[in-house]
């Protein structure tokens, strides 16, 4: 059985927080009487009477013929647990390893909290567990599985709840079994767990109905996978309020598991273990109202479902929560809060939300407060062989975001992520040539260039063909570059098009073909190259490609003039006077 597996992790997570927790009231199970019944009660307790004392203990914390009062309650459960009683040890260890808040609305005449108190819960649950008291043996077995009150025993918890398993403590066994099933005393046994869990499940513990579930989703041993059974198991578990049980069977009916796919009935349970506080239902519901799949998204909701997630710890929605401030998508743009969610995100280990908040501090007015912990971040995980981290470090550090420009530590990283790293191997090249790093070297450049070139990178391909064209670290071949820079056009670079358009329209060596070099300058001029604008609206006005078209001649030379342009400037008195000598209805396209 593999240590790797999504249902180990699964319980292991939720183990390590006492999944096997036993069910236990906040007060003795002896009723409460009324009336001069309970006063008789409180007289015998007084006297030193234990069950009296148990009784009284179970009025005051229960509220029934007394006012409610945690820590009276306390007191008489203390009076009983020290003459020995097992099961007011049990009980008070319970109440003491969770506390007991103060009623709502109490008055100021008593009604105290009690405190939590893990450590002295452990001691009495202890004392009971030694007297047999099995229930006591349970909870000592989940306080030593939890690390609760003391040191964290998987050994010693596996032989307490052992010893109240045999006596037919349903909780012990379920806690037995996840120690059984994950090994974690050293010995790993899935038909004893599976067994183990099974009687637990069947005695009515709702969390081992959830954990039965996860064994027959997954098919452990000897279990045989079965997604029907599971999410009959799982709606079983989440109906009587266990929250993991509610997410699980979210995430069923979403799927369609052993049944037709539920969406609504699935996001529904989501959204319930999503407000019992689980932070990963909450995520995938802020995913669900992200897509377009059911209706329209809601981005707004998305946003506030994220919100509930991150505020939790969850990284993945911190930096989905940051991308959407960044944006102002479902939120107003606010570069305060993206930063926020995106450092959690960084800090959490989240890569990508690493590489998103470097972006976004270097271009923020806090750049100067952020980017040491974006470098300190970066830096970590470079040393420790991130390729993607060692690049965004070298971006950094190139461009002196936050901090003074180190071109040569840069160099360095660029270096070690240049391999594995598309964007890295472009960066390296692309330095080597302009001599961000020192002199200029072609042939060096020319390998990373072809490499990330290779991976389908436009930049790159069209950095490639510029470099073949011109001879630059490779023999000049205009034929070869055309075939490259037609390659990134094609990707959407306005520049290899206008490069196309350029080569195509003669003068490089290459059979012309206007009409084409045409095309590739109304490609590029509709990506806003102002040089494409400019050579568009010259072809038009001349009628270069076979076609003159006067106002689409003024429209792309308007464009390019106004971008500075001044040989687009210049050929506007030629544009003025070909209007004026256009006869009337015949200043539109026409055939040169």
């Amino acid at each position: 059985m593999s240590e790797n597996t999504g249902w180990a992790n699964a319980l292991r997570q939720a183990f390590s927080r006492g999944i096997a927790m036993p069910q236990a009231t906040d007060a003795p199970a002896t009723a409460a009487p009324a009336g001069n019944d309970l006063r008789r009660a409180i007289a015998d307790a007084r006297a030193g009477q234990v069950e009296a004392q148990k009784v009284v203990a179970a009025a005051y914390l229960r509220g029934q013929g007394v006012p409610q009062n945690p820590s009276e309650g306390v007191r008489w459960l203390e009076a009983a647990a020290r003459a020995g009683d097992t099961e007011a040890q049990t009980r008070l260890a319970t109440v003491l390893f969770r506390g007991l808040a103060a009623p709502q609305g109490a008055g100021a005449f008593g009604t105290t909290s009690v405190a939590a108190d893990p450590v002295a819960a452990r001691a009495l649950a202890r004392q009971a567990a030694e007297d047999g008291k099995d229930d006591a043996q349970a909870l000592l077995g989940y306080l030593l599985s939890s690390g609760e009150g003391g040191e964290r025993d998987y050994v010693e918890a596996a032989h307490w709840y052992g010893r109240a398993a045999a006596a037919g403590n349903p909780q012990a066994a379920l806690g037995l079994g996840i120690i059984r099933l994950l090994g974690l005393d050293g010995a790993t046994d899935s038909h004893a767990a599976a067994a183990l869990i099974t009687k637990a499940a069947e005695a009515g513990v709702p969390t081992a109905i959830y954990v039965l579930g996860t064994l027959h989703e997954a098919g452990v041993p000897p279990i045989k996978p079965d997604e029907g059974k599971a999410l009959s198991l799982y709606r079983q578990a989440a109906e009587a309020g266990v929250r993991a049980a509610k997410a699980r069977l979210g995430l069923a009916l979403l799927n369609g598991w052993g049944t037709a796919p539920d969406p609504m009935n699935g996001e529904t349970w989501l959204r319930r273990a999503a407000l019992d506080g689980d932070v990963e239902a909450a995520a995938l519901v802020g995913d669900l109202q992200c897509s377009d799949q059911h209706g329209a998204p809601n981005l707004l909701e998305a946003a506030g479902w994220f919100q509930m997630a991150a505020e939790g710890g969850h990284r993945h929605a911190a930096w989905k929560l940051g991308l959407m401030y960044l944006a102002g998508r479902g939120v107003p743009a606010d570069a305060d809060s993206a930063m926020r969610w995106l450092e959690q995100a960084a800090e959490a280990g989240d890569r990508m939300a690493l590489m998103d908040f470097s972006q976004a501090a270097s271009e923020s007015l806090a750049a100067v407060r952020v980017m040491p912990v974006v470098l300190r971040r970066l830096r970590e995980l470079a040393e420790a062989g991130d390729p993607v981290a060692a690049f965004n470090l070298a971006v950094c550090l190139h461009r002196g975001d936050g901090v003074p420009p180190d071109r040569q530590e840069a160099r360095r990283w660029l270096l070690a992520a240049a391999p594995h790293v598309v964007n890295a191997a472009y960066w390296l090249g692309r330095t080597m040539m302009d001599g961000s790093f020192g002199p200029v070297d072609q042939e060096a450049a020319l390998p990373w260039v072809r490499r990330a070139a290779d991976e389908g990178m436009p930049d790159a391909v069209a950095l490639l063909a510029d470099m073949t064209l011109k001879g630059q670290g490779i023999a000049p071949d205009p034929a070869a570059a055309l075939v490259l820079f037609r390659q990134a056009a094609a990707a959407g670079h306005a520049g290899a098009a206008f490069a196309c358009g350029a080569l195509l329209g003669g003068g490089h060596d290459l059979p012309e073909d206007r009409a084409q070099a045409q095309d590739f300058f109304r490609q590029a001029a509709e990506a806003g190259h102002s040089q494409a604008q400019m050579m568009l609206g010259r072809y038009l006005l001349r009628g270069v490609a076979g076609v003159t078209d006067l106002p689409g001649a003024r429209i792309w030379l308007q464009r390019a003039a106004g971008e500075g342009l001044g040989d687009a400037a210049a050929l506007l008195p030629e544009l003025e006077a070909a209007e004026r000598a256009a006869p009337i209805g015949e200043a539109g396209a026409l055939r040169a």
